[in-house]
């Protein structure tokens, strides 16, 4: 069942998929119509489960559930994670690796391997002070607290000196 992602409770789990690139205008209403239609129909053994999503800064596809109605199980999650690799392949998009760094670059959101991140950390090209995503937070209270951080508050802060 789709809700609004703002009018999930404070626990709901939260996935977040960042893009190796920014989506285009056309991308983002396709994607958030796919994404619509996706969560319209996502269940955990036969059960409705209530969720929302967003896609922010153009960058970020954020899917959030609610788990006091019923909790994704290992099919549904298999099940997004099929619909985020179908996504991959139609949109030319990595989204699944995890081992790279989403920072703030002025108003651009910048994209870099961890093994780049840690040599401009070495060089000093980012700072404790840059704002990075942290995109291992779980629920949509530390989404809203803890996604967009300064990298001191966050993992990254161990690349840092």
């Amino acid at each position: 069942m789709l809700v609004d992602f703002n009018t999930l409770p404070e626990e709901s789990r939260v996935w977040i998929y960042q893009a190796n690139r920014s989506f285009s205008e056309q991308e983002i209403e396709e994607i958030s119509n796919k994404l619509n239609i996706f969560v319209e129909n996502w269940a955990a053994h036969g059960a409705d489960l209530q969720a929302g999503h967003q896609i922010v800064y153009k960058r970020f596809i954020v899917i959030g559930l609610n788990q006091d109605m019923n909790n994704a199980t290992g099919c549904s999650i298999d099940a997004s994670v099929h619909f985020i690799q179908q996504l991959e392949k139609e949109y030319n998009v990595d989204l699944m690796d995890k081992m790279n760094v989403s920072y703030k670059q002025g108003e651009f959101i910048a994209y870099k391997t961890l093994t780049d991140f840690r040599k401009m950390a070495k060089d000093k090209a980012v700072s404790k002070n840059t704002i990075v995503f942290n995109n291992l937070i779980n629920t949509v209270a530390e989404f809203k607290e803890n996604w967009e951080v300064p990298a001191s508050e966050s993992w990254h802060s161990r690349f840092l000196n």
